[in-house]
């Protein structure tokens, strides 16, 4: 079988590059400061990207996440996988854009904030400008509304 690129595979090539990255604070507070890294973003052929990243984690140790996209045209659906050097548990995403094609929603599943069974979590990826995008994090509330939990933002180096 041969799978030709479609729209949603082009969406993903805008992340290919180097960028640099600092946490926003006054939605993530942690302690001693923003986090800042670097991350790398490739293609793995014409229809995934795979994304690297690394830096530093105030009052923990350094972090180093892997994540890939890619879009199942069977499904309509963009997927990938999210994990972390810090974290035990795979994030396995399932999302698709908005109608301004700026904003990519991811869905997953891991542990609960509360600590008891899992919750539902969604990341975002925003693009801003071509060389500007703001990465997410969100769960959901028992209202059915998103809390804000984290926000990066991502500046291309080239």
């Amino acid at each position: 079988m041969n799978f030709a690129p479609q729209k949603q595979h082009q969406w993903l090539q805008q992340l290919i590059g180097e960028w640099t990255y600092e946490t926003d604070p006054s939605v993530d507070p942690g302690p001693g400061g923003a986090s800042r890294g670097r991350e790398t973003v490739r293609a793995l052929g014409d229809l995934w990207i795979v994304a690297e990243g690394s830096g530093d984690q105030p009052g923990s140790s350094p972090g180093a996440s892997l994540m890939t996209l890619g879009y199942d045209a069977q499904k309509e659906r963009f997927v990938g996988t999210w994990v972390g050097a810090t974290m035990p548990h795979l994030w396995v995403y399932e999302g698709s854009l908005d109608a301004s094609g700026r904003l990519l929603n991811l869905d997953s599943e891991g542990p609960a904030m509360s600590g008891q069974g899992l919750g539902k979590y969604r990341d975002v990826i925003e693009l801003v400008s071509p060389d500007h995008r703001i990465f997410s994090g969100n769960a959901l509330r028992p209202d059915g509304s998103w809390q804000p939990l984290m926000r990066t933002h991502y500046h291309r180096v080239r």
